[in-house]
């Protein structure tokens, strides 16, 4: 598997996994409505701020298997941490690849010069994400109760999960 900075041309391959993780409704906060040009939009440039960057996780025949978008998480005063969302097709599921674009998104950040990488909303009942997200590193800092609807779990709440990248200033 190889990560590399997505272009265009990938969209095609990331749309279908993309479309099906919106519209089950279980782990993003996504309009499941949004168009395949709303999406595009949101994925492909996550943020006017520099630095952000999209990648995508490739196999050795070229296929896409995931995809990551990262990005300042707030402008200004809040630019010197990170944040990201993550994407992997079902079929790859299971296989490391969240695993290699969230280490490969930890490194960006860290030469990026991020104090800090914060995930602003994991839906609680995505157990797997939480316990990747733990296993590197990440804590979950607080839960807003029942802030998501899913369709399996009922209200759930959203974790706000932190990841230090340089120790603080004494």
């Amino acid at each position: 598997m190889e990560i590399r900075e997505a272009v265009a041309q990938d969209w095609d391959a990331i749309w279908p996994f993309f479309r099906d993780i919106i519209t089950a409704r279980e782990t993003y906060t996504y309009d499941p409505e949004l168009t395949f040009e709303q999406a595009q939009a949101i994925w492909m440039s996550p943020s006017s701020s520099l630095p952000a960057r999209t990648t995508v996780a490739i196999d050795a025949e070229g296929k896409v298997l995931g995809s990551a978008n990262m990005y300042p998480n707030r402008p200004g005063p809040g630019a010197h941490v990170a944040s990201a969302s993550f994407m992997v097709d079902a079929a790859a599921r299971g296989q490391g690849v969240g695993r290699a674009l969230c280490q490969d998104m930890i490194d960006w950040a860290g030469r990026s010069g991020f104090r800090s990488i914060q995930f602003n909303a994991v839906v609680e009942s995505n157990t797997a994400a939480v316990r990747l997200w733990q296993s590197l590193g990440f804590e979950i800092v607080g839960t807003v109760p029942e802030a998501f609807l899913s369709p399996a779990h009922g209200y759930v709440g959203l974790h706000v999960m932190h990841r230090p990248l340089r120790k603080p200033a004494l």
